[in-house]
């Protein structure tokens, strides 16, 4: 989808067909991003509609709304414009029919939309959420990495998008995370753990919960009750699991709860979901967004980073500064924000661990996915194309003699 170019005639712009240009970069320049930082998938996940005929045609609108150039004098043109937004719908139309699947206990989950947290808003489809909440009295939704990122972008965008609000959240933890936000230990991906992070050490667990503790106040700012779930390994010790409950308690979660599912199954969960459930029936939701949309992007920009990652000061590139001053002028200023950002610290930098605090957090360039609904800026040293490893799956990936699949696992 990111590789479609037009050339217009007459000039030298290049049409980048599902992305948004920046207005100020020079003539020709193309940028490439991953699928799931696509806007594409971001508006595959943010439709919504009372039934399949009306979430068509939201997708069609939004399709229709992309900004996939500027003209000469800067005025903005959309997939409209360039008559693209009818055939792209027709591509499109099936991909608004979530996966019904289930787990291995048969209980039904849907798989629907994978936008990125750390790049794009993190959260599967409002179409899947709408549909099983006509099903169940339950519905566990999933915003993704941390609560800074997906959940901060659940409640000011996806909420926002299909006008439903949750009854509690749950923010998962791991002794082995808490540990690591102390910045003690090298974490190599690919590599076994250190042993001494696997040592018993309630201490370190203690110093990294401040991570925790800045995760759940994000959360609770925004209205919901929080239970946190522990998500236990073997070598999980009870002086450490003590130690994540008295600082969810005392970070002012509803309660902790250690759940097991990874080695006992559903009922591993039982205690989990009990606490979920009491907190849900308790009605202590108050929903609270964290900006109006009236504020100006830099406003928004800032509450963000100041009250969701700890900052204390915002800076602006050159380019960002211009960026947002066309794109408030093109009357793109009353969206909400979808920061792309490390998911490795709280901050725009992955070596800030815990919950830091005094910093500036910067901004390098601003984009806007006008389809789907929301201003894209990048913070610090941010791709929205991160890189393959050394050796990437897909070279394991093939097929034997006797026309069998092998190396996807």
């Amino acid at each position: 989808m990111k590789a479609a170019f037009i050339e217009r005639h007459g000039g030298p712009e290049v049409l980048k067909f599902g992305e948004m240009p920046d207005p100020v970069a020079a003539p020709g320049e193309a940028v490439v991003d991953i699928v799931a930082a696509s806007e594409l998938m971001a508006i595959l996940a943010l439709v919504a509609g009372r039934d399949g005929a009306d979430a068509l045609k939201n997708l069609r609108a939004r399709l229709g709304r992309m900004v996939v150039a500027f003209d000469r004098q800067g005025a903005p043109i959309t997939a409209d414009d360039i008559k693209a937004a009818g055939a792209a719908t027709v591509i499109m139309r099936e991909t608004l029919k979530p996966n019904l699947m289930q787990t291995i206990e048969n209980t039904p989950a849907f798989i629907h939309a994978g936008p990125f947290g750390n790049i794009a808003h993190g959260n599967s489809s409002i179409l899947a959420d709408q549909i099983a909440l006509r099903v169940a009295d339950y519905v566990a939704t999933e915003s993704g990495f941390g609560a800074d990122m997906g959940a901060e972008k659940f409640f000011n965008i996806k909420c926002r998008a299909s006008g439903l609000w949750p009854a509690a959240a749950v923010v998962v933890a791991t002794v082995r995370a808490l540990k690591s936000q102390t910045g003690k230990y090298k974490i190599t991906p690919g590599k076994p753990l250190p042993p001494e992070l696997l040592a018993e050490n309630p201490d370190d667990v203690y110093d990294g919960g401040a991570n925790l503790s800045k995760q759940i106040a994000n959360v609770r700012r925004f209205g919901v009750p929080v239970v946190v779930a522990l998500n236990a390994f073997p070598d999980d010790t009870p002086s450490e699991i003590a130690a994540v409950r008295a600082i969810a308690q005392a970070a002012g979660a509803v309660d902790m709860a250690v759940s097991t599912v990874f080695a006992d199954g559903g009922r591993g969960g039982l205690d989990l979901a009990r606490m979920v459930i009491a907190a849900a029936e308790a009605g202590h939701a108050s929903p609270a967004f964290l900006y109006p949309l009236e504020a100006s992007i830099k406003e928004k920009i800032g509450a963000i980073a100041t009250e969701i990652y700890g900052a204390a000061d915002v800076s602006f590139s050159e380019q960002a500064e211009q960026q947002i001053g066309i794109y408030e002028a093109k009357g793109f200023g009353n969206l909400p924000i979808c920061m792309a950002k490390t998911h490795l610290s709280l901050s725009h930098d992955p070596a800030l661990k815990g919950a830091p605090s005094g910093y500036t957090f910067p901004i390098r360039e601003v984009r806007a996915s006008v389809g789907a609904g929301f201003i894209y800026p990048l913070a610090g040293a941010m791709m929205t194309m991160p890189g393959l490893g050394a050796t990437p799956s897909a070279q394991s990936i093939d097929i034997d003699e006797d026309g069998n699949t092998i190396g996807l696992f």
